[in-house]
């Protein structure tokens, strides 16, 4: 029986080793490297809570190949 170390980035679902990640600097969810490499720093639910508050985009937490957030 074979363990799994992988976690959902929260940023563009993409399933990924969780000891190759970051959190979001807002609420410490997971954030897959190469989102973190692209410049994302936060996930996608806070980027979209940031954008509701007037705090800028939504997209701009997300990587332009990534797909909407669910």
């Amino acid at each position: 029986m074979g363990e799994r170390d992988s976690m959902i980035c929260r940023a563009c679902g993409r399933e990924e080793r969780a000891s190759e990640g970051y959190p979001c600097d807002v609420c410490g969810t997971f954030i897959c490297q190469i989102c973190a490499l692209r410049g994302v720093v936060i996930c996608a639910k806070c980027a979209e809570d940031r954008a509701a508050r007037g705090g800028g985009s939504a997209d701009s937490a997300l990587p332009p190949d990534a797909p909407p957030p669910a």
